[in-house]
């Protein structure tokens, strides 16, 4: 029986995540660490409160003898300032990648990414350079297993508030725009379901573009 721990669960990926890893029987336990109440009640289901995503030791107890990590915490770029997007992007990862690390050095760890991730660092796309930052820390760190995934476009199967015109429009021109370009993006239960299932029973990749995520 494994034991999960998921961030970003009030997110659209993370909460299916979550809701694949509560109906799964190989899975006796989820710690979902998070800034606001979920709103749900299972056995299974251990909520953690924290605030502070650059520092863990005070929950540190709580994050013991952990075998899957679901990574999903993210912001939209535009939504708030460069250097706050940096330290969602790569120092809350860092920090929170670092102390899983340290006591469970035998769990796997995946993480949600995005296409076009420049592993490089020096893209001038702000998005680009982070998550290619943030993935070279999770691979220098050396899990067992490392899974980082990289959708493009992640079309909402359930209704939500888009955070911007960009995704808008995205959401009403994805199938048609999906009938001619295939690889443009990928529905959120697809998506979600990957992820679950290469945490649970492993991979064969390191990174995962989105056509092999959605092979």
């Amino acid at each position: 029986m494994k034991t999960v721990i998921i961030t970003g669960t009030n997110g659209m990926i993370g909460r299916l995540i979550l809701e694949n890893c509560l109906l799964n029987e190989n899975i006796n336990k989820v710690i979902s660490i998070t800034r606001k109440p979920l709103g749900i009640k299972h056995h299974k289901l251990i909520e953690i409160i924290h605030h502070n995503f650059l520092n863990f030791s005070i929950i540190e107890d709580q994050l013991k003898n952990i075998d899957i990590v679901y990574y999903c915490l993210g912001v939209y770029t535009g939504q708030i300032s460069s250097n706050e997007f940096k330290e969602i992007t790569v120092h809350y990862t860092q920090s929170f990648a670092k102390t899983i690390q340290q006591l469970n050095p035998n769990c796997s760890f995946c993480f949600l990414s995005g296409a076009g991730a420049d592993s490089s660092e020096k893209s001038t796309i702000l998005f680009a350079r982070e998550k290619g930052i943030a993935e070279n820390i999770l691979l220098q760190l050396q899990f067992k297993a490392t899974y980082i995934f990289r959708p493009g476009y992640i079309y909402p199967i359930t209704p939500r508030k888009e955070p911007n015109i960009f995704y808008t429009v995205m959401r009403k021109l994805y199938k048609p725009l999906a009938f001619i370009y295939p690889n443009i993006g990928i529905s959120s239960t697809d998506l979600a379901n990957k992820i679950f299932t290469i945490g649970l029973n492993g991979g064969t990749n390191i990174i995962y573009e989105n056509r092999d995520i959605k092979k």
